[in-house]
């Protein structure tokens, strides 16, 4: 079949958006960086970060994989780690930073108990939420859209928390194709820290939940259209924030209020397909425009985004 005009040069992004999904590369706690393996590696070098064997999206909420990500190891190192730290994650793609920019960013942690945290299995693990950001205030843009030009994703450790062994999940669920049953894409990464302190907080039994399972498949902030109407709001998926995390800080835990104290920019124009060669991926992928395209070539056979 032979492609004139524009074709080609569509094809060619609609193949680098196929290809750019992700992975936590590093995370800095508390002012110090640690680095990931390899994607599909574990233990060159020893790390806190448990390494997927994949970049591709969990697209099922029943899929164990859904804890913290694709086959993801036990790491070899624990991160220490105090109360109140800055957590700095830096998600990479197959095309340098991170690719999407619509969909949530969710932060979870689970008490890893008596067992080391370098042998504790997530399918164990009793996760609560610590945090959660959506749309950048009085805007449409996402939080997770600032990660487009290498910005790390920013959150912080409860300034109360216990201390003791946990797993530190970082998620993202990118929504370009949620508008249909199965089409959200999660994105999980698990970090293992062991806090040090005085603090007394925890979770409450009923702010506890499992991973999978805290998700349905048509939860409102799952199965959703966010390009009809961009100044919708938006309703996070799982648990509340557990409640001793805004007792403390004093943070929204409204599921439809962004807790985010990131700047973002506002998603620009689409692009003419006559300029989508020189553009290529870059300025694509802040357009809604393109995410329609996205979206809509997804239900092509000849196609998997």
């Amino acid at each position: 079949m032979k492609l004139s005009g524009a074709a080609p040069c569509l094809l060619l992004f609609f193949t680098h958006a196929a290809d750019a999904h992700g992975w936590v590369g590093s995370v800095n706690i508390g002012g110090t960086l640690y680095t990931g393996d390899g994607l599909g590696t574990s233990g060159s070098p020893p790390s806190v970060i448990r390494q997927v064997d994949t970049n591709s999206p969990v697209t099922s909420v029943s899929d164990p994989n859904l804890a913290c990500g694709p086959n993801a190891q036990l790491a070899q190192e624990v991160a220490p780690a105090n109360p109140g730290d800055p957590i700095a994650v830096y998600w990479v793609s197959t095309e340098g930073p991170w690719f999407h920019n619509v969909g949530p960013m969710l932060s979870y942690m689970a008490n890893c108990g008596t067992t080391p945290c370098t042998e504790f299995e997530a399918s164990q693990a009793m996760w609560f939420k610590i945090e959660q950001v959506g749309r950048d205030p009085g805007s449409t843009a996402w939080a997770q859209a600032s990660m487009n030009s290498g910005a790390p994703a920013n959150l912080s450790l409860p300034n109360n928390l216990a201390a003791g062994g946990y797993l530190l999940r970082h998620e993202i669920i990118a929504l370009q194709n949620a508008v249909s049953e199965g089409g959200a894409e999660f994105y999980a990464s698990c970090t293992q820290l062991s806090v040090g302190g005085s603090g007394d907080g925890a979770p409450t039994q009923d702010e506890l939940v499992k991973l999978p399972g805290a998700y349905s498949a048509t939860d409102p902030g799952i199965l959703v259209d966010v390009y009809s109407n961009p100044n919708a709001p938006y309703t996070f998926p799982g648990p509340p924030i557990a409640a001793f995390v805004t007792d403390v800080s004093g943070s929204s835990s409204s599921p439809t209020a962004s807790t985010s104290r990131a700047t973002t920019t506002a998603m620009g124009s689409a692009p003419s397909a006559a300029t989508t060669c020189a553009l290529k991926r870059r300025v694509s992928t802040q357009s809604p425009s393109a995410k329609r395209w996205h979206r809509a070539l997804a239900r092509w056979s000849g196609f998997s985004l």
